[in-house]
């Protein structure tokens, strides 16, 4: 397994950085200014006192990483690209630097942040809103399955700071129920995913109906060189804030894989493994949504108790699987990487790999889900023989080792 390279392997390390130190000092004079300031404690970083009340009455002690250096240069108004792991408090950064900036005298939108799917903005929403509690700050999620009209109503009685999914919001600036004249930041979250896809003309198409004088975040854990070259359109001057990409070691989380040979042996692989999954909170990640409902039916005929979600869908049903999951009263989730982002349960301390990802940057935000702020966690991987290459490329593009699992795994959670 470890090793060599075998033929062909997609991820090519050399080539990336290559492509990304060259977006990085274009034209001769480096595009990012860089910001060394580091504060190892809220209290250091001049917040106002209301806001810190929220952040520690939320539970935070002491700032993470990108906590440290990241809160003061969005609160002084700079542009930003930042860039972490899953799970370390990049939601909790752009937060704070938007509620310490706001006017709550102005009941109007100050602030917008865009996420990549429904769940994340309403996540986003709620950390807003419990960090802001003490200073009274009013925020709206707009996300598509809801109703408009409702939306048009709660935009129209005003609100400080936005949250949403682009097509919804970029419907309420094109109705005008959601006015930009008094929008001073723009926080991307998740910015690679946002970049790419199908999401980079709306945002763009959003940017255009923005103020010209506007501050940019961009939030992410990885930052292919696509989604940095588009930030040049959009950003004056960026301060770069980069945990690098072999420090982002999945600290806490110890990793394995199983070799199951063939794609048919997983099913059995991972009943063995149920009474396992059980005692903890875990979340299986398969790739496709016909599979989240083949492998739940496979799960139930066996009476194993499971959860499963996907895109398809409708957002309610999503949500009370999610309250079903977050209360304990399922144990096991079964989901596709739609929602690999953005699901912050706070038990989860197993996730499985029943499919490995398709791409090596979603092994990060699959498995960050697991163990956050420094929370314990155990990754699982199922490899069949097809799968021993992309095995490879995760080892080498997070610079980890990953073993094969022993025995005794119950005792590791």
């Amino acid at each position: 397994m470890a090793g060599m390279a075998p033929e062909g392997s997609q991820f090519d390390a050399r080539q990336y950085d290559a492509k990304m130190n060259e977006l990085i000092s274009q034209d001769g004079q480096d595009f990012f200014a860089s910001y060394d300031e580091v504060f190892d404690s809220f209290d250091a970083m001049g917040l106002q006192e209301n806001l810190l009340r929220g952040i520690y009455a939320y539970g935070f002690e002491k700032p993470s990483a990108i906590q440290q250096r990241g809160i003061v240069p969005f609160c002084k108004g700079l542009d930003v690209i930042q860039q972490a792991q899953s799970g370390t408090g990049k939601t909790a950064t752009f937060c704070a630097g938007i509620l310490q900036q706001l006017d709550y005298g102005l009941v109007q939108c100050q602030a917008l942040v865009l996420a990549p799917t429904r769940e994340l903005a309403q996540q986003i929403e709620k950390v807003m809103r419990a960090l802001g509690d003490y200073l009274g700050v009013k925020v709206h999620a707009c996300v598509g399955g809801t109703s408009v009209r409702e939306d048009q109503r709660i935009l129209s009685s005003g609100v400080h700071v936005v949250v949403g999914t682009p097509g919804r919001v970029f419907d309420m600036l094109r109705r005008q129920s959601l006015r930009p004249d008094y929008i001073k930041m723009f926080v991307l979250d998740e910015a690679d995913e946002m970049l790419s896809r199908g999401f980079k003309d709306q945002i763009y198409d959003i940017f255009q109906l923005l103020p010209s004088k506007i501050q940019v975040g961009l939030f992410s854990a990885t930052m292919p060189p696509e989604a940095l070259e588009i930030t040049h359109k959009f950003m004056n001057k960026p301060v770069r804030i980069l945990v690098k990409r072999d420090e982002l070691t999945l600290e806490g989380i110890k990793q394995f894989y199983v070799n199951v040979e063939k794609e048919e042996w997983k099913l059995e692989t991972l009943c063995d493994l149920y009474e396992t999954l059980a005692i903890t909170q875990s979340v299986i990640f398969v790739n496709t949504r016909r599979k989240v409902d083949w492998l739940t039916d496979k799960m139930r005929s066996r009476d194993h108790t499971v959860s499963a979600t996907h895109g398809d869908m409708d957002q309610n049903t999503r949500d009370i699987i999610m309250r079903e999951f977050r209360s304990g009263s399922s144990r096991v989730l079964i989901t596709t990487d739609l929602l690999a982002r953005g699901i912050d349960v706070q038990q989860v301390s197993l996730v499985i790999n029943f499919d490995l990802p398709t791409q090596p940057e979603n092994y990060l935000h699959r498995i960050g889900r697991s163990g956050r702020f420094g929370r314990k966690g155990v990754a699982i991987n199922f490899v069949t023989r097809d799968d021993e290459r992309m095995l490879f490329d995760i080892q080498r593009f997070y610079n980890v080792v990953i073993e094969e699992l022993p025995s005794n795994v119950a005792d590791l959670i």
